[in-house]
């Protein structure tokens, strides 16, 4: 369907892929999704260990064979050796979008201090926006409620559906030239 959005979900954690412990990631995106988008979607979601080279390939899946609009990680986004997201991130990036590495830190930084050794960038690639978010349940919905109000204009922007919020969540914000108005 032309209006409907499809995300990609990746969770990035060399034990959760390996069956060490339940991955709790794309649980927590799930749940945000279904109460925060008023607009049809669906899903794709990947579960796969911090290789930077299985992250590249499957970004790149989701974005060029998929068609994923938006494209969403959680995990390895801090400085531990094994965390390698923002790399294989950047490496498939058309065009980086600073705004919301930083805006995810400013959230983010109003809970805990160690906000500041996160890495997180947004970038484009094609027709895709593709985000890092934190890997805990609790954080990745304190930055998307953070960050995703200018998801959809940037989603429009790049030739996605666009893409109605239940407001009472967030509110998606457009310019005034750039809201649809409600059908009759």
């Amino acid at each position: 369907m032309d209006n409907e959005l499809l995300i990609g979900l990746v969770s990035i954690s060399d034990r959760a892929s390996s069956g060490v412990y339940e991955d709790k990631g794309i649980p927590a995106l799930k749940e945000w999704f279904s109460a925060a988008l008023a607009s049809p979607w669906r899903m794709e979601s990947r579960l796969i260990p911090d290789e930077q080279a299985v992250i590249e390939a499957t970004l790149i899946e989701l974005c060029d064979e998929v068609g994923c609009h938006l494209v969403l990680t959680t995990g390895g986004t801090g400085p531990a050796p094994r965390d390698v997201t923002p790399e294989a991130t950047l490496a498939v990036a058309h065009k980086v979008m600073p705004g919301f590495g930083e805006q995810m830190r400013a959230v983010s930084l109003k809970y805990v201090p160690t906000a500041i050794l996160s890495r997180q960038v947004g970038v484009i690639r094609g027709k895709s926006l593709i985000l890092n978010l934190p890997g805990q349940p609790k954080a990745i919905k304190e930055t998307l409620d953070g960050v995703f109000a200018a998801v959809p204009y940037c989603i429009d922007l790049i030739g996605g559906p666009y893409i109605e919020t239940n407001e009472a969540v967030v509110k998606a914000f457009r310019p005034k030239s750039a809201i649809k108005p409600a059908p009759n």
